[in-house]
C-alpha cells in the first residue's frame, strides 16, 4: 500500500487560539480521514529576519529546519489572518525565506480564508502575489474561504463543525490527488 502524501499545514498567525491555527489543528485531525498525513509546522516564530545576505549556505537553522519541512511535504496547506489589509508581517518573512530555495517549486499548494466573508482578500491578494514568485502551483480549487467564529474552537483547539470538517478533507483530498498526480507525472493539459 502507498504511503499517504503528507500535506504541511503553515499556520500565518502567531496569536495563541488564532482561528485560523485551529483552522489547520482541524485539518491535522481529519487528515487520516481524506487518506493524507499532515504535519503542523510550529515554526513561525523562531524564523529569523529575512537578509538575503543569510540566504547562503549554511541557512540558519530555523530556515534550513522550514525548507527541509517544504522539500519533504508532497503539498502545503496555508491558513493566515489579514493585517492591516495585507499578510502578517511573519507570515510574509517566512514566505520570503522559501523565495530564494527551490523546495516550494512546483509543490501543490492551496490556502484557507477564514476571515469572516468580504474580509482577508488582501492577505489573500499577497499571498498570491508571493506563491507566483515561489513558483508553487497554486491548487485553485483547493483554495476555498471557511468563515470561522472564534466561538466554534473548541477548548481542545479545534472545530468541531461537522460541516468545516468536511470542507477541510475536502481540501486536503484536492491537494493530494495534485501531489499524487504530479508524482505520476500527470499535469493539467485539457
Amino acid at each position: 500500500m502507498p504511503t499517504p502524501p503528507v500535506i504541511l499545514l503553515l499556520p500565518g498567525s502567531l496569536r495563541v487560539g488564532s482561528s485560523n491555527e485551529a483552522v489547520l489543528r482541524t485539518a491535522h485531525a481529519v487528515a487520516a480521514d481524506a487518506g493524507v498525513g499532515a504535519v503542523l509546522y510550529d515554526g513561525l516564530a523562531g524564523l529569523p529576519h529575512f537578509n538575503p545576505d543569510d540566504d547562503t549556505d549554511p541557512l540558519p537553522g530555523p530556515v534550513a529546519a522550514l525548507r527541509a519541512a517544504i522539500e519533504r511535504a508532497a503539498g502545503i496547506l496555508i491558513c493566515t489572518p489579514e493585517y492591516a489589509g495585507t499578510l502578517p508581517g511573519s507570515f510574509k518573512n517566512l514566505l520570503d525565506w522559501t523565495v530564494g530555495g527551490t523546495e516550494i517549486c512546483d509543490k501543490p499548494t492551496a490556502w484557507v480564508n477564514s476571515a469572516a466573508p468580504g474580509r482577508g482578500g488582501g492577505a489573500t491578494a499577497t499571498l498570491r502575489t508571493v506563491l507566483g514568485y515561489t513558483g508553487a502551483d497554486v491548487v485553485e480549487p483547493a483554495c476555498v474561504q471557511i468563515p470561522v467564529e472564534r466561538g466554534v474552537v473548541g477548548t481542545d483547539g479545534l472545530i468541531a463543525d461537522e460541516g468545516v470538517r468536511r470542507q477541510l478533507r475536502d481540501v486536503l483530498g484536492l491537494l493530494a490527488t495534485a501531489a499524487v498526480d504530479r508524482r505520476a507525472g500527470v499535469t493539467d493539459q485539457a
